[in-house]
């Protein structure tokens, strides 16, 4: 599957980083058809992951159709394939011309989004990450994302400052209703990088094939390597409890709107 016409393919790092610097995101292409294939394989082995792992997390949503995975996390120490290709290469590379210098991985997820799965409410990633103050994140689609499997909707040229958010560390309802949220379609093999401060949000899988996708987020190296720092964190609040909404805690903001098992 082509790009759409219309999608802003960069010549080169020096454009797809001017391009993200005016637009707060950019599309770049990371794998052939074959390194798609292999990624998808890879999905799948980590989806058959038991829940009782050695470090890993799964974490899953009820959908009409019963419990569904809709998120594995912390996966780069048990998997060499997934962990040499965001820690190398050109994953490194056009994270750290982003971001103006060296990067390095800070956290790294798989959101499956398989059909019925829910969205996402609109947020920025940054109020979600502790300990860092210049990073940026990507959507690796191992799937075509399109409008009807609940593709990611940014805002585009708006990452200069946090907005206001709700009770929940969403965007506040006040202010998403003022802006123009543009569906960005991925397909299988491309990645979406956009700043820690574009506001996003993502519809549910209404079709019935999955859009899974690969998220890792790169912080500025200068900053320390803080991964471990961030998975402690996360842990740690897990632990002190969940949601209160009915809603499944994925994150240290509220923004999945899946349903609790």
């Amino acid at each position: 599957m082509e790009p759409a016409a219309d999608h802003p393919l960069a010549a080169d790092t020096a454009a797809e980083a001017a391009h993200f610097a005016e637009h707060g995101w950019v599309l770049t292409r990371t794998v052939d058809p074959d390194g798609v294939a292999e990624l998808q394989g890879w999905l799948d082995e980590v989806a058959a992951w038991p829940d009782d792992g050695d470090g890993w997390m799964h974490h899953r949503e009820l959908t009409d159709d019963g419990p569904k995975l809709c998120r594995s996390e912390n996966l780069i120490p048990f998997h060499t394939g997934i962990r040499e290709l965001l820690t190398t290469g050109s994953m490194l590379a056009t994270a750290s011309a982003l971001l103006g210098e060296p990067a390095v991985l800070y956290k790294e997820k798989v959101n499956y989004k398989l059909a019925g799965g829910a969205g996402y409410a609109p947020h920025q990633d940054a109020p979600a990450y502790p300990f860092i103050d210049a990073h940026v994140s990507c959507m690796v689609a191992v799937d075509d994302s399109t409008v009807e499997n609940g593709c990611l909707e940014v805002v585009d040229a708006c990452h200069q400052e946090v907005l206001a958010v709700d009770a929940g560390g969403c965007i506040h309802p006040d202010l998403v209703a003022t802006y123009d949220w543009v569906p960005v379609e991925v397909p299988a093999g491309w990645t979406l990088w956009f700043h820690s401060r574009t506001p996003h949000r993502s519809g549910p899988n209404r079709s019935a094939t999955p859009r899974r996708a690969l998220y890792p987020t790169y912080n500025a190296r200068s900053e320390g390597d803080l991964r471990a720092d961030y998975y402690a964190e996360k842990l740690a609040r897990f632990a002190a409890g969940g949601r209160a909404d009915g809603k499944v805690q994925v994150s240290l903001i509220d923004d999945f709107q899946g349903r609790a098992v």
